[in-house]
Protein backbone atom coordinates (compact mmCIF):
# COMPACT_ATOMS: atom_id res chain seq x y z
CA UNK A 1 0.00 0.00 0.00
CA UNK A 2 2.39 2.75 -1.46
CA UNK A 3 3.22 4.85 -4.05
CA UNK A 4 5.86 3.92 -6.70
CA UNK A 5 8.15 6.80 -8.03
CA UNK A 6 7.78 4.98 -11.56
CA UNK A 7 3.60 5.28 -11.91
CA UNK A 8 2.07 8.45 -13.81
CA UNK A 9 0.51 10.55 -11.28
CA UNK A 10 -2.46 10.21 -12.57
CA UNK A 11 -2.55 6.65 -12.45
CA UNK A 12 -1.56 6.54 -9.58
CA UNK A 13 -4.15 8.83 -7.91
CA UNK A 14 -6.38 6.26 -9.85
CA UNK A 15 -5.04 3.10 -7.98
CA UNK A 16 -4.81 5.00 -4.60
CA UNK A 17 -7.83 5.66 -4.73
CA UNK A 18 -8.82 1.91 -5.45
CA UNK A 19 -6.74 0.66 -2.94
CA UNK A 20 -8.29 3.23 -0.27
CA UNK A 21 -11.68 1.77 -0.78
CA UNK A 22 -10.57 -1.63 -0.91
CA UNK A 23 -8.63 -1.60 2.58
CA UNK A 24 -10.68 0.94 4.47
CA UNK A 25 -14.06 -0.15 3.25
CA UNK A 26 -14.45 -2.71 1.12
CA UNK A 27 -11.73 -5.26 3.16
CA UNK A 28 -11.51 -3.48 6.41
CA UNK A 29 -13.90 -6.53 8.47
CA UNK A 30 -12.04 -9.38 7.20
CA UNK A 31 -8.63 -8.32 7.24
CA UNK A 32 -9.29 -7.01 10.76
CA UNK A 33 -10.37 -10.53 11.41
CA UNK A 34 -7.72 -12.31 9.88
CA UNK A 35 -5.14 -10.77 11.97
CA UNK A 36 -6.55 -11.90 14.70
CA UNK A 37 -6.66 -15.73 16.18
CA UNK A 38 -10.62 -15.21 15.70
CA UNK A 39 -12.27 -18.18 13.68
CA UNK A 40 -11.98 -17.97 10.05
CA UNK A 41 -12.99 -20.16 6.75
CA UNK A 42 -10.48 -22.46 5.45
CA UNK A 43 -9.57 -20.41 2.58
CA UNK A 44 -8.59 -17.28 4.94
CA UNK A 45 -6.71 -19.60 7.61
CA UNK A 46 -4.31 -20.52 4.46
CA UNK A 47 -3.58 -16.98 3.73
CA UNK A 48 -3.22 -15.98 7.74
CA UNK A 49 -0.96 -18.96 8.49
CA UNK A 50 1.51 -17.91 4.68
CA UNK A 51 1.57 -14.16 6.28
CA UNK A 52 2.08 -15.33 10.06
CA UNK A 53 5.02 -17.65 8.19
CA UNK A 54 6.18 -14.85 5.98
CA UNK A 55 6.28 -12.33 8.67
CA UNK A 56 8.26 -14.85 10.63
CA UNK A 57 10.86 -15.23 8.12
CA UNK A 58 11.50 -11.50 7.57
CA UNK A 59 12.21 -10.81 11.52
CA UNK A 60 14.63 -13.91 11.24
CA UNK A 61 16.65 -12.05 8.90
CA UNK A 62 16.75 -8.73 11.18
CA UNK A 63 19.14 -8.38 13.52
CA UNK A 64 18.02 -9.96 17.23
CA UNK A 65 19.22 -6.69 19.10
CA UNK A 66 18.04 -3.88 16.84
CA UNK A 67 18.67 -1.42 19.87
CA UNK A 68 19.29 2.42 18.16
CA UNK A 69 18.42 1.26 14.89
CA UNK A 70 15.71 3.01 11.97
CA UNK A 71 13.18 0.34 10.70
CA UNK A 72 10.62 1.45 8.05
CA UNK A 73 7.89 -0.87 7.85
CA UNK A 74 6.22 0.11 4.39
CA UNK A 75 2.69 -1.34 4.78
CA UNK A 76 2.65 -1.87 7.77
CA UNK A 77 -0.86 -3.22 8.26
CA UNK A 78 -2.17 -3.96 11.48
CA UNK A 79 1.54 -3.76 12.73
CA UNK A 80 2.06 -7.03 13.72
CA UNK A 81 5.85 -7.19 12.44
CA UNK A 82 6.09 -3.19 13.52
CA UNK A 83 5.67 -4.77 16.87
CA UNK A 84 7.97 -7.06 17.12
CA UNK A 85 11.31 -4.79 15.56
CA UNK A 86 10.52 -2.41 18.01
CA UNK A 87 10.30 -5.04 21.19
CA UNK A 88 13.65 -5.55 19.77
CA UNK A 89 14.56 -2.40 20.77
CA UNK A 90 14.02 -0.18 16.88
CA UNK A 91 13.12 2.91 16.04
CA UNK A 92 9.95 1.84 13.84
CA UNK A 93 8.21 4.43 11.33
CA UNK A 94 5.51 2.02 10.47
CA UNK A 95 3.29 3.60 7.22
CA UNK A 96 0.52 2.73 5.82
CA UNK A 97 -2.19 3.62 3.20
CA UNK A 98 -4.96 2.63 4.81
CA UNK A 99 -5.93 5.00 8.02
CA UNK A 100 -8.19 1.99 9.20
CA UNK A 101 -5.55 -0.17 9.58
CA UNK A 102 -3.25 2.03 10.94
CA UNK A 103 -6.12 2.45 13.74
CA UNK A 104 -6.03 -0.86 14.44
CA UNK A 105 -2.41 -1.12 14.54
CA UNK A 106 -2.21 2.00 17.08
CA UNK A 107 -4.93 -0.09 19.25
CA UNK A 108 -3.06 -3.39 19.22
CA UNK A 109 0.53 -1.99 19.80
CA UNK A 110 1.64 -2.73 23.89
CA UNK A 111 1.92 0.23 25.82
CA UNK A 112 5.94 -1.54 27.50
CA UNK A 113 8.00 -1.83 23.82
CA UNK A 114 10.93 -3.14 25.62
CA UNK A 115 12.60 0.43 25.20
CA UNK A 116 11.85 0.14 21.27
CA UNK A 117 9.33 3.03 19.73
CA UNK A 118 7.14 3.21 16.90
CA UNK A 119 5.91 5.99 15.07
CA UNK A 120 2.74 5.06 13.31
CA UNK A 121 1.40 7.26 10.33
CA UNK A 122 -0.80 7.19 7.14
CA UNK A 123 0.79 7.97 3.85
CA UNK A 124 3.90 7.32 1.18
CA UNK A 125 6.57 5.36 2.18
CA UNK A 126 8.57 7.09 -0.41
CA UNK A 127 8.22 10.60 1.37
CA UNK A 128 11.30 11.65 1.62
CA UNK A 129 10.31 13.83 5.17
CA UNK A 130 9.97 10.25 6.71
CA UNK A 131 14.29 10.35 6.86
CA UNK A 132 16.92 6.90 6.64
CA UNK A 133 17.05 4.19 7.56
CA UNK A 134 18.93 1.43 8.56
CA UNK A 135 16.11 -1.06 7.69
CA UNK A 136 13.17 -1.31 5.74
CA UNK A 137 10.63 -3.85 5.00
CA UNK A 138 7.97 -4.16 2.78
CA UNK A 139 5.71 -7.09 3.64
CA UNK A 140 2.99 -7.72 0.44
CA UNK A 141 2.96 -4.17 -0.26
CA UNK A 142 4.34 -4.36 -3.24
CA UNK A 143 2.78 -7.14 -4.91
CA UNK A 144 0.10 -5.05 -6.65
CA UNK A 145 2.76 -3.24 -9.01
CA UNK A 146 5.01 -4.88 -12.36
CA UNK A 147 8.57 -5.19 -12.19
CA UNK A 148 9.16 -1.73 -13.36
CA UNK A 149 7.81 0.08 -10.69
CA UNK A 150 8.34 -2.54 -8.00
CA UNK A 151 12.44 -1.27 -9.11
CA UNK A 152 12.04 2.03 -8.77
CA UNK A 153 10.34 1.80 -5.68
CA UNK A 154 13.36 -0.33 -3.93
CA UNK A 155 15.74 1.60 -5.42
CA UNK A 156 14.37 4.76 -4.11
CA UNK A 157 14.32 3.09 -1.14
CA UNK A 158 18.12 2.24 -1.11
CA UNK A 159 18.70 5.78 -1.48
CA UNK A 160 17.76 5.89 2.32
CA UNK A 161 18.78 2.89 3.73
CA UNK A 162 21.80 1.76 5.13
CA UNK A 163 22.12 -1.82 5.39
CA UNK A 164 19.05 -3.90 4.20
CA UNK A 165 15.77 -3.90 2.54
CA UNK A 166 13.13 -7.03 2.75
CA UNK A 167 10.83 -6.69 0.09
CA UNK A 168 8.02 -9.46 -1.07
CA UNK A 169 6.60 -9.60 -4.12
CA UNK A 170 4.29 -12.05 -6.43
CA UNK A 171 6.47 -14.92 -7.87
CA UNK A 172 4.58 -15.64 -11.22
CA UNK A 173 3.87 -19.19 -10.45
CA UNK A 174 1.33 -20.66 -13.39
CA UNK A 175 -1.39 -20.54 -10.26
CA UNK A 176 -0.73 -17.31 -9.99
CA UNK A 177 -0.74 -15.97 -13.41
CA UNK A 178 -3.98 -18.27 -14.23
CA UNK A 179 -5.79 -16.29 -10.48
CA UNK A 180 -4.50 -12.78 -12.17
CA UNK A 181 -6.00 -13.43 -14.98
CA UNK A 182 -9.15 -14.59 -14.21
CA UNK A 183 -9.21 -11.63 -12.19
CA UNK A 184 -9.39 -9.37 -15.10
CA UNK A 185 -12.68 -10.95 -16.25
CA UNK A 186 -14.46 -9.64 -13.10
CA UNK A 187 -16.48 -6.61 -12.97
CA UNK A 188 -14.55 -3.39 -11.80
CA UNK A 189 -16.66 -3.15 -8.97
CA UNK A 190 -16.14 -6.78 -7.62
CA UNK A 191 -12.31 -6.60 -8.18
CA UNK A 192 -9.75 -6.62 -5.41
CA UNK A 193 -6.65 -4.78 -5.83
CA UNK A 194 -4.89 -6.98 -8.79
CA UNK A 195 -1.45 -8.85 -7.63
CA UNK A 196 0.81 -8.88 -10.47
CA UNK A 197 2.99 -11.74 -10.83
CA UNK A 198 6.66 -11.06 -11.00
CA UNK A 199 9.56 -13.51 -12.46
CA UNK A 200 12.06 -13.89 -10.24
CA UNK A 201 15.35 -14.10 -11.98
CA UNK A 202 14.38 -11.10 -14.25
CA UNK A 203 13.06 -9.16 -11.18
CA UNK A 204 16.56 -9.80 -9.36
CA UNK A 205 18.38 -8.61 -12.88
CA UNK A 206 16.97 -5.41 -12.92
CA UNK A 207 17.61 -4.73 -9.07
CA UNK A 208 21.40 -5.94 -9.69
CA UNK A 209 21.23 -2.93 -12.17
CA UNK A 210 19.41 -0.65 -10.21
CA UNK A 211 21.33 -1.00 -7.02
CA UNK A 212 24.93 -2.04 -8.30
CA UNK A 213 27.17 -2.80 -5.70
CA UNK A 214 23.84 -4.26 -3.71
CA UNK A 215 24.33 -8.35 -2.82
CA UNK A 216 21.32 -10.11 -2.97
CA UNK A 217 21.81 -13.05 -0.10
CA UNK A 218 18.58 -14.32 0.02
CA UNK A 219 15.35 -14.73 -1.79
CA UNK A 220 12.83 -17.13 -0.32
CA UNK A 221 9.00 -18.51 -0.88
CA UNK A 222 6.10 -18.91 0.91
CA UNK A 223 3.57 -21.19 -0.70
CA UNK A 224 0.17 -22.85 1.39
CA UNK A 225 -2.88 -22.66 0.29
CA UNK A 226 -4.31 -19.25 -1.32
CA UNK A 227 -1.10 -17.68 0.25
CA UNK A 228 2.41 -17.22 -2.46
CA UNK A 229 4.61 -14.59 -1.79
CA UNK A 230 8.25 -14.77 -2.20
CA UNK A 231 10.95 -12.34 -0.07
CA UNK A 232 13.93 -11.06 -1.24
CA UNK A 233 16.77 -9.38 0.70
CA UNK A 234 19.03 -6.91 -0.22
CA UNK A 235 21.92 -5.76 1.64
CA UNK A 236 24.25 -3.24 1.14
CA UNK A 237 28.15 -3.45 1.04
Amino acid sequence: MMTSAATPRAEWNRYRGQLEKYFDRTAFDAWKTLTTDAPVSGIRATVRAGRTAMRDMLLAWLPGDMTGLRLLDAGCGTGALAVEAALRGAHVTAIDISAQLVGIARERAPADLNGGRIDWGVGDMLDPALGEFDHVVAMDSLIHYPQADIVATVAALGRRTRRSIEFTFAPRTPALTILHNVGKLLPRADRAPAIIPVAAASLSAALVAALPGWSQPRCERISGGFYTSQALELVRP
